[in-house]
């Protein structure tokens, strides 16, 4: 696996430094990959465009990084399926049953785990 130079999508970034949104943003980006911050509440995160919604990603994501609970993502469902990433990691408390049953009818790979570990344990 480990593959560098991936594009990956953080949905629910945040520019505060004890969330695991932004020490994955950090962490991505220090491992080769491309890091889009998506959050209707940044507009940048140290200098690197943030996206307020999926919709407004034009380039093909390898891995969509979800850190919103199933109260956002259900909202979302139409977007993540739109956006056709090869894979979306729920992290821990991101978990969507209902999700999970769409990605897996639109043949999206999907796993439940932590980017952080998966980075550091070489499984990204």
């Amino acid at each position: 696996m480990s593959n560098r130079n991936q594009t990956v999508a953080i949905l629910g970034a945040s520019d505060d430094h004890g969330r695991y949104a932004y020490l994955a943003f950090k962490k991505l980006q220090a491992y080769g990959h491309k890091a889009i911050p998506v959050s209707p509440k940044l507009k940048t995160l140290e200098g690197t465009p943030a996206y307020a919604t999926l919709k407004d990603i034009k380039e093909p994501v390898h891995t969509l990084t979800m850190y919103v609970g199933p109260a956002i993502s259900d909202g979302l469902t139409e977007e993540i399926l739109a956006l056709k990433p090869g894979r979306v990691i729920f992290n821990p408390g991101s978990e969507n049953p209902a999700l999970v049953q769409k990605l897996r009818a639109a043949n999206i790979d999907f796993e439940e785990a932590c980017t952080l570990v998966l980075l550091s344990t070489e499984q990204f």
